[in-house]
């Protein structure tokens, strides 16, 4: 095992970045849920993007005043590949946001903890799985 152990630090990497950014959405959303504030919002459009290989991604863009009275107009940090009924355009949607940064909120229904769940578990079985066979490599020289 003079070199192959370099070789461990790609899938040990790559598991602690997922985690890294799974522990951070998971982290946004409980904070957002412990001290947001909830209001009324609409979708006024949304905002498509292509993916290198030609997908097109929806991020739907909510209006909502906050309650000292500021307007906000912000799109989702979540695209998805159609728009279900709930969220088109002129839909009245709940956002919850952080009263001292609007700019960090989500939309009820359409901002889900999944895929921040789904990297903190991947990036959890990287990390460990990596560190797993390192220590058994390093047991058995």
């Amino acid at each position: 095992m003079q070199r192959e152990w370099l070789f461990s630090l790609i899938p040990l990497t790559i598991g602690v970045t997922f985690l890294g950014f799974g522990v951070y959405g998971l982290r946004r959303a409980r904070a957002l849920r412990r001290t947001g504030v909830t209001v009324q919002g609409r979708i006024v459009r949304h905002d498509v993007q292509r993916s290198d290989e030609g997908a097109r991604f929806h991020y739907p863009v909510a209006a909502w005043t906050t309650e000292d009275g500021r307007a906000c107009e912000h799109a989702s940090r979540f695209g998805r590949g159609s728009i279900a009924r709930p969220f088109g355009v002129g839909a009245h949607v709940v956002v919850r946001y952080d009263p001292h940064d609007p700019r960090r909120f989500e939309i009820q229904g359409w901002d889900v903890a999944t895929v921040d769940l789904l990297f903190t578990v991947l990036g959890s079985l990287f990390t460990v799985g990596t560190l797993v066979a390192l220590l058994i490599g390093l047991l058995t020289l």
